[in-house]
């Protein structure tokens, strides 16, 4: 139960953000895709923040539930359940008769239309090779701007705090993406004749799941996280902009990467 001072703390951290989201969502990233190849530029750099978002996801889940042998049941009651059923919904999804994790529905959806997955690849392997992420992330080959955004949220992680991760979890979702950006999908796809329809199904589900499902849950596990204690809610505040500013950065870097390579496109 999210009692009426834990209301009125996330209606004002809900203000607090509101320029950084109208900032989002007037970012200049959405009106400048043209062709499928920067369809591709986009995929190459958002990948990494599909990945780096299961991670704060396991973090929640690793803390709010009992992961160890012998079990003993956490004192998160509320937030158990609701972690749970986002890691199921992120980790396990079902499209068409598969069973697939949301990163792996990406990954396939950039081979499909065609853009390069290598820099992901490369980083994956080191981690199952059992490298440290920061030199996996390092040696893939990744865009600084995506390296950028990875070391940021890691940063959130390695702080500790369970309520600043949940809000830079939580404030930091997918459904920050406009209806600009998936109308542009959609005609893409119609015309190249369904090779982005995964791309689509994975942006619809987002804003499904996102808006009436998980977001409303990871709501209430900030408020059982933050309580009622005013330094938390305030730390919390401090995470989600630091998150939704991480988010600018990247779509800064994205914009500046499609420019570059229409100047190269365009030299003699």
């Amino acid at each position: 139960m999210i009692f009426s001072k834990q209301i009125e703390q996330l209606q004002i951290m809900t203000e607090r953000l509101r320029p950084l989201y109208d900032r989002l969502a007037a970012h200049s990233l959405y009106g400048s895709f043209e062709t499928v190849e920067d369809l591709h530029i986009f995929m190459e750099l958002h990948v990494f923040a599909v990945w780096d978002f299961m991670s704060l996801l396991k973090t929640l889940q690793r803390e709010l539930t009992c992961v160890e042998v012998p079990w003993v049941p956490s004192r998160f009651a509320a937030s158990r359940r609701l972690i749970n059923e986002i890691v199921l919904g992120e980790e396990s999804d079902v499209y068409g008769t598969d069973t697939v994790s949301h990163f792996e529905l990406y990954l396939r959806a950039m081979r499909e239309c065609g853009a390069s997955t290598t820099a992901i690849d490369a980083m994956i392997a080191s981690l199952r090779d059992g490298s440290p992420w920061e030199s996996a992330l390092a040696l893939s080959g990744a865009p600084e701007a995506a390296q950028r955004f990875v070391r940021n949220t890691f940063l959130v992680i390695d702080g500790g705090k369970l309520h600043a991760i949940a809000a830079a979890f939580t404030f930091g979702r997918e459904d920050l993406i406009p209806d600009m950006f998936r109308s542009f999908i959609r005609d893409q796809n119609a015309q190249l004749h369904g090779k982005l329809e995964l791309m689509r199904w994975y942006l619809e589900r987002h804003i499904e799941v996102d808006g009436e499902e998980h977001g409303p849950m990871a709501l209430r596990m900030i408020a059982e996280l933050c309580g009622t204690d005013d330094a938390k809610w305030e730390e919390a505040g401090e995470a989600a902009e630091f998150a939704l500013r991480a988010r600018l950065a990247l779509w800064d870097g994205i914009a500046d990467r499609l420019q570059a390579s229409r100047m190269m496109s365009f030299a003699p």
